[in-house]
């Protein structure tokens, strides 16, 4: 059967933004008075959901959660020179696009930083019936097809539904999708999902 969707992770896999978030992360946290290394980020807490970290962090409070949570969002573009795009993924992805394909974006983040990175690479997101703001000039690198996040998605990976629900939308079964991650947590989600996976590594 022909692949007729690719749907790809955003952090770690499209982009290279690790080191913006957490630049990001800890620059929120040293606002607030709280100590956290660089290196202990990266090795207990990279890849988790916003809520989830800071949870097991040790920040109790829900409404301090938030708090951090948005003051991290409007930190982010601050540390975009970091960011890379992967271009031969990226590469891929469009001329898949040229031969009738789809390619979306599923990804447990942000709504709001991955929109905010798609715009400093210039990747329009799913243009919208009667929106005059498509033009080329304001997706110079193309645009994916479609986008859910984590805000989505009520399960999130390793459960396979942001997939699942992907897929449903675009009414194509796992057999005509082909998915690409970089985590363990995300190939995990990809094989319970049932669809062919390539993993990751920039």
């Amino acid at each position: 059967m022909r692949i007729r969707l690719l749907l790809l992770d955003f952090d770690g896999t499209l982009a290279d933004t690790r080191r913006a978030n957490t630049l990001a992360y800890l620059t929120a946290l040293r606002e607030a008075g709280y100590t956290l290394t660089e290196t202990e980020y990266e090795t207990c807490y990279f890849g988790m959901r916003c809520n989830e970290f800071l949870t097991r962090y040790g920040i109790a409070d829900p409404t301090e959660r938030e708090r951090l949570r948005l003051r991290k969002i409007a930190l982010y573009p601050r540390f975009f020179d970091t960011v890379r795009l992967n271009e031969p993924l990226w590469g891929f992805c469009r001329a898949f696009q040229q031969q009738g394909g789809r390619v979306w974006i599923v990804s447990t983040g942000s709504r709001a930083n991955i929109d905010h990175v798609m715009r400093h690479l210039g990747i329009g997101g799913p243009a919208e019936a009667g929106d005059a703001a498509c033009g080329p000039d304001e997706a110079p690198n193309g645009r994916v097809d479609g986008i859910l996040t984590g805000e989505d998605i009520a399960q999130s990976k390793p459960a396979p539904d942001c997939f699942l629900e992907a897929m449903r939308r675009e009414g194509c079964t796992p057999a005509e999708t082909l998915i690409f991650e970089d985590s363990e947590i995300g190939l995990e989600a990809a094989r319970r999902s049932g669809a062919a996976y390539i993993r990751v590594k920039l």
